[in-house]
């Protein structure tokens, strides 16, 4: 079977002039290259480099050097315009939810729909409530973001990101703010795009329990550098840096919990 790409990050770095005068190297000559209909993590610590990384992708922050291709479109390459109406294949789902809080559901999710001005309302309307439908949310179509939770508001994010029907989706820390039965079930939400949809999906995230319920594979970011990847679900490649071994043990407990509580009798 052929591996299609969807995304090939290629040697791209960023640096930052900070106010001292001084320059910070946020990303170092990164390479990563994620196959089409994958869930892909990236993990570190804070500070490492990941979410600059992530925004990169879509160049919400343009690399001082190397290529971004996203679905065949090098989007480095591109003009403002072009660029532009790439990033419609591209949705952004971020830690702090980023909702228009004067706005109802509905209008959150209906605004990238409605920036072009190429699509009638009855067009809007009925894809809007398509995405709500698809994140559990219809009833919630008229409420406003103060009137839900923080599991609600990520879902409305994530149906406002699925609107315009995007082959990739970034996430960008979705479930930091969130408590573990919440976490929970935006993890739910994002596994059912992937299986129903095909969206690739690249989430950032310094949670080892997202990368082992959510990923397909990850690349663990230290110091601006991708110092190794690997499937989440082999457990025979070895893991070299601190999150890597982390997440092995923490995958080696949990098959040692599920056999232990297969042995117990039935009561």
């Amino acid at each position: 079977m052929i591996n299609i790409n969807v995304i090939d990050v290629e040697s791209v770095s960023k640096r930052f002039d900070l106010p001292d005068g001084r320059t910070f190297d946020a990303v170092k000559s990164v390479s990563l290259q994620i196959p089409k209909g994958s869930i892909y993590g990236l993990i570190g610590q804070s500070g490492a480099g990941k979410s600059t990384l992530l925004r990169i992708i879509n160049l919400l922050e343009r690399p001082d050097s190397g290529r971004v291709v996203v679905d065949g479109q090098d989007l480095t390459a591109l003009p403002k315009s072009q660029l532009r109406q790439a990033r419609q294949n591209i949705g952004m789902i971020f830690q702090q939810f980023n909702l228009l809080q004067n706005a109802t559901v509905f209008e959150n999710v209906a605004f990238p729909l409605s920036l072009h001005g190429k699509r009638s309302k009855q067009d809007i309307a009925v894809r809007v409530a398509e995405c709500l439908a698809l994140v559990g949310l219809t009833e919630k179509a008229q409420s406003y973001p103060a009137q839900l939770s923080g599991g609600q508001k990520q879902r409305v994010a994530i149906a406002r990101a699925l609107a315009p029907r995007p082959q990739v989706m970034l996430c960008d820390e979705p479930t930091s703010a969130l408590d573990t039965g919440t976490t929970r079930t935006v993890l739910q939400t994002l596994r059912e795009i992937n299986e129903k949809l095909g969206v690739t999906i690249v989430i950032v995230t310094h949670e080892l329990a997202v990368v082992q319920d959510l990923c397909d594979r990850v690349a663990v970011v230290e110091g601006g550098e991708v110092v190794e990847e690997f499937a989440v679900a082999d457990e025979t490649t070895p893991r070299h840096s601190a999150l890597g071994k982390e997440l092995l043990l923490e995958q080696q407990r949990q098959h040692v919990l599920r056999d232990w509580e297969a042995q117990q009798p039935v009561v």
